[in-house]
């Protein structure tokens, strides 16, 4: 047996034992036999996408909502740089990759050799681990090498407390395929994983004094959410969740906190005593404003040299804590529930008259959603919107690349994240992303095709610019910052003839979304309009909530 087949095989091998269940691949060929041990490994499912970039977000996909590991394989050269953009988001996010870039054994590199790059720690500090494999020899101690290689790499992605990207660039000479040979110097089988990594007790929790004027927030990323959420229900406290942190439920959750904590009145009103934060919130300025109020603010982080905290506002960083059940009256959590009625009832009156616009679109998709159903969001305005119009409810899993909060790869994360749900799948987008990201449709007769219905919200530009102080700038704004670009989404769709429905009124998106695999849902709104809309929900929930003081 070759060396590179032998290296492939046990590698493959070895990473299966560990529990790898899925690989994305995209063809070339220093990277053969990689290829080759995959395509006769029956324990794997498969994916080949010829895009790099779509690859790596399909990957990304599918290890952020299988949470574990996926493998993504590419040959060398530019190929291993197109993965970069989702190595980045899978370190920010936390999310496990195991990147397996092939390369040409050292005699080749900085000769000008096809297709060589220095592909040595390219990814820099985005992964969690590196290891130039080296080129294959037949000679004893190399299996050991390999497997215990393997394991070290799946068990350095999945965490436990820090997953992310690991990056093994594997250097192969030829022969690159079998050469029909099938000996080698030692066995090349194992009885189970080289090693099997013990998970490590829980960590000691932090125990809160007993208050009935606290806080929970939820932001992207949250681990254990449901636990907070029903201690933060026995001591009597509100659940500010981002849509993508999995706490907007329940009789505790407060969805129209953004325009709350916008409310000077309603901000000086309800200090905390102590601010929890779970995950990454990112999403609100008035939240991230706020947080840098509260006298005690408590970040909890699985992972003590890398916790979240944009404001610069945490007092106290821990891996757990406990929230005690306090006793007392209710005043302050009936205080937030009535000014977030007030305001969710003035949002809801406003978006029922506004034809068809974006935050409505948002909030009537989520309520048009069957139970177990998977929603995926963009990282500009969808989710923006979800935030600030979403009501609350159970029964749905929603995620987002919010690690870099980029544009790019979206449309084949959602599909990823599709694949690896077990039911309805469906992906809230803008334009721009969509052409980002469109040869994400492109998918091979013998791939496995989600279900996956993706609505696209067509305002022929950046959307959320509107919203921004760069709107004031007349002049320059359309060409740089709305960049319109007048592409017809159907005729796009319709290249890799995925079926496509055109919704020019609401009424019509509960048909639209039925259906079953890949399919593209268009919504036409306008710029300018969303951003009165936008205006207009602000002033309306303020009033209410001042009202509500009174």
């Amino acid at each position: 047996m070759n060396p590179a087949t032998a290296l492939a095989t046990v590698l493959v091998d070895e990473l299966v034992r560990c529990g790898l269940t899925d690989v994305v691949l995209s063809p070339g060929s220093r990277s053969a036999p990689l290829a080759l041990a995959l395509h006769a490994e029956s324990r794997v499912r498969m994916h080949v996408r010829i895009d790099e970039r779509s690859a790596s977000y399909v990957a990304l996909g599918l290890a952020r909502r299988m949470e574990r590991p996926v493998a993504l394989i590419c040959s060398s050269g530019t190929a291993v740089a197109n993965f970069h953009p989702a190595v980045i988001e899978a370190s920010e996010s936390g999310v496990p990759l195991l990147v397996l870039t092939a390369d040409r054994p050292p005699e080749l590199r900085g000769t000008g050799a096809n297709q060589t790059i220095d592909q040595v720690k390219v990814y820099g500090g985005a992964t969690r681990w590196f290891a130039e494999v080296g080129v294959p020899e037949e000679r004893p101690g190399q299996i050991a090498y390999w497997r215990s290689l393997a394991c070290r790499a799946y068990q350095r992605a999945m965490g436990p407390s820090d997953p992310g990207p690991v990056h093994l660039n594997l250097a192969f000479r030829e022969p690159l395929i079998p050469d029909g040979d099938t000996t080698w110097c030692e066995p090349l089988d194992a009885d189970g994983p080289w090693v099997r990594a013990r998970v490590a007790p829980p960590p000691v929790a932090l125990h809160l004094p007993p208050t009935r004027r606290g806080v929970l927030v939820v932001g992207d990323g949250a681990a254990n959410v449901r636990r907070y959420i029903a201690a933060a229900g026995m001591a009597g406290w509100p659940v500010l969740s981002e849509p993508n942190g999995g706490g907007r439920y329940g009789d505790h959750a407060i969805s129209t906190y953004h325009f709350l904590l916008g409310t000077p009145e309603f901000a000086d009103a309800y200090p905390p005593d102590v601010v929890v934060t779970l995950g990454r919130p990112g999403l609100s300025r008035p939240l991230l404003s706020w947080l840098k109020r509260a006298p005690e603010h408590i970040v909890v982080a699985t992972d003590l040299s890398r916790w979240p905290d944009p404001t610069r506002s945490a007092t106290q960083v821990a891996q757990a804590v406990e929230i005690p059940v306090a006793a007392g009256d209710d005043s302050w959590l009936h205080g937030w529930r009535r000014a977030d009625a007030a305001a969710r009832a003035a949002i809801d009156d406003l978006l029922d008259t506004s034809g068809l616009s974006e935050p409505r679109l948002a909030r009537d998709l989520v309520e048009a959603l069957p139970n177990g159903a998977l929603l995926f969001c963009g990282s500009s305005m969808p989710i923006r919107d979800l935030d600030q119009a979403m009501r609350p409810r159970r029964g749905i899993r929603l995620l987002a690349n919010r690690g870099t909060s980029g544009i790019d790869g979206l449309v084949s994360t959602a599909i990823g994240a599709a694949l690896a749900h077990n039911g309805p799948s469906f992906a809230l987008l803008g334009d721009l992303t969509f052409l980002h990201d469109q040869n994400g449709l492109i998918l091979g007769p013998r791939e496995p095709r989600p279900d996956l219905c993706l609505v696209v919200v067509n305002n022929d530009g950046g959307g959320i610019f509107s919203l921004l102080p760069q709107a004031a700038l007349r002049d320059p704004f359309e060409r740089i910052f709305g960049t319109p670009h007048g592409v017809n989404l159907e005729y796009a769709v319709a290249a890799t003839g995925t079926p496509y429905t055109l919704v020019s009124d609401l009424s019509e998106l509960p048909k639209a979304l039925r259906g079953e695999g890949l399919r593209v849902v268009e919504v036409r709104t306008e710029r300018e309009q969303n951003a009165a809309l936008h205006a207009a929900m602000r002033e309306v929930a303020q009033s209410a909530i001042r009202a509500s003081l009174t």
